[in-house]
């Protein structure tokens, strides 16, 4: 069954460059689904590092302006497209969009859905979409570390961070995490060791607790602290660098940033030193389409698991109406928070 029933969405823009501020909300008919597609309603979205990115320009793979931001989101089905099974209306799934989140209501490839549980609340779905993979897949299918080894983990209270201590805690690791005092007391609950990010002798206190070197770092941070990461390692552990936020600020090309750090740890990978660096991207193998759909189906539908059955806690910063998604943004960015900042309906005008 298809629709041809018109829905009525409100969308957040991104113009261009601008402040949180500089958001603009606008109101279109979206058109019906087409073959293969499905009306998503939002029932949470949220705001990860990219959208921060993207605000600046500095995203690796800018979208262009304007357009609407959204990496991921969770929604009920409202309407289906030609070939697609009408019994997926009515029912709940999460999707990872890279844009187009940010709306009350959207248009989604049916092959991106992943069912959610019904014991999990929509924002705990969304916390761990593109958390939760990124998480799963750094820990378990690039770095592999096993049961008894030791980790770090910088930005401990951040979205994907929080998630890799919980991961790692349950997969029977050490963990070591870095966060600002404030957060000391819930990287502790996490089940990480706290390392303060702003002391200068950080990386010298991580090797305190670990003298014998580290099984994997994982480095969001990337720039000259990138060298440190490496350092830490023993011999067989592994760098897994997702991220260039120290470079977030600077002027010129966005892929730049990146590029260097590309070239970095393929220099290492072919030191005679028994590590390994990787950067992950999270895209990797999407020109197997089917493939890549099949093994973040399989990744997502674990984490979402372990959310059911209470071993991953989902860390939900705050939560803001769509209308107010330039104070959601905003928060994000202050960087005050443990958690991710999540985005979820307006409430409805009595």
């Amino acid at each position: 069954m298809n629709s041809t029933v018109a829905t009525r969405a409100t969308e957040v823009v991104l113009p261009g460059k601008v402040e949180p501020t500089g958001l603009e909300v606008h109101v279109r008919d979206l058109p019906a689904p087409a073959a293969d597609q499905v009306v998503l309603r939002m029932e949470a979205t949220g705001v990860s590092f990219a959208e921060q990115q993207m605000r600046r320009g500095k995203y690796y793979d800018q979208p262009a302006f304007p357009f609407v931001p959204g990496y991921d989101v969770v929604g009920t089905v409202t309407a289906v497209g030609a070939g697609v099974d009408a019994g997926l209306v009515g029912r709940r799934f999460a999707a990872v969009t890279k844009v187009g989140g940010w709306a009350s209501s959207l248009l989604v490839d049916a092959g991106d859905l992943v069912a959610v549980p019904d014991g999990v609340s929509s924002a705990a779905a969304e916390t761990v979409a593109v958390n939760g993979v990124t998480a799963w897949q750094m820990l378990h299918r690039i770095a592999r570390v096993r049961s008894g080894g030791t980790i770090v983990v910088l930005g401990a209270n951040g979205g994907v961070g929080s998630t890799l201590v919980q991961l790692a805690k349950h997969a029977g690791m050490t963990v070591i995490g870095t966060a600002s005092p404030r957060h000391h007391d819930t990287v502790r609950e996490l089940g990480a060791i706290p390392v303060d990010y702003r002391d200068p002798a950080m990386y010298q206190r991580i090797r305190e607790i670990a003298p014998d070197g580290v099984d994997a770092v994982f480095d969001h941070v990337g720039g000259s602290g990138l060298d440190a990461s490496w350092d830490l390692l023993r011999k067989g552990g592994t760098l897994v660098s997702y991220g260039t936020a120290a470079t977030k600020d600077e002027e010129g090309n966005s892929q730049l940033p990146v590029l260097k750090s590309f070239a970095r740890l393929a220099l290492w990978n072919y030191l005679p030193n028994g590590r390994n660096a990787h950067f992950y991207n999270f895209w990797a193998g999407k020109r197997s389409l089917e493939r890549f759909r099949a093994k973040l189906r399989e990744d997502l539908t674990r984490v979402l698991g372990l959310v059911a059955d209470g071993v991953l806690t989902p860390q939900v910063a705050a939560e803001y109406p769509l209308s107010e998604a330039a104070a959601a943004l905003a928060l994000a960015e202050s960087r005050t928070v443990a958690g991710k900042v999540v985005i979820v309906p307006d409430a409805p005008r009595s």
